[in-house]
């Protein structure tokens, strides 16, 4: 059950991309929010933030090797509660959501913008990125307060 729903996310993930990659011209943006939210299609070339720009291959292997070693816990830890299982799910769909797009178009698809006009101004994310930050915010919550 657990690789379905990250089977899931992964394909939600690609479904909003590609959606992002047909509707939004590059550089183009769509304001959700004025001087809020906004989307805007963006190939990132690198890891976040854009640090490692175009080091793939060591993107690819180093994130393989991740997710591998986090499905691997997954399927075989039985003491799991349910916070650190859905974690693991939403942090491999996001790892291989990304990975997918590096693999098979050299680059990261991202398109959502979060900024405060003049004042914040976030990096262009994506749907996997939302799935991975998600997952560490609730396994780093679960390793803190939830008693085993």
């Amino acid at each position: 059950m657990q690789i379905l729903y990250i089977l899931l996310l992964v394909i939600i993930d690609h479904i909003t991309k590609y959606i992002a990659k047909i509707q939004l011209s590059y550089g183009k943006s769509v304001t959700l929010i004025d001087g809020f939210l906004e989307l805007i299609y963006v190939e990132n070339r690198g890891a976040a933030f854009g640090i490692l720009k175009n080091k793939k291959f060591f993107l690819v292997g180093i994130t393989t090797i991740a997710i591998i070693g986090m499905i691997y816990y997954l399927v075989r830890t039985t003491n799991l509660n349910k916070w650190e299982r859905m974690s693991l799910i939403f942090i491999i769909s996001g790892a291989i959501g990304n990975l997918i797009d590096r693999i098979f178009r050299g680059y990261v698809v991202d398109f959502i913008h979060f900024y405060i006009k003049d004042i914040f101004d976030w990096p262009v994310f994506n749907i996997a990125d939302i799935l991975v930050v998600i997952g560490a915010i609730i396994l780093a919550f679960s390793i803190l307060f939830l008693k085993k």
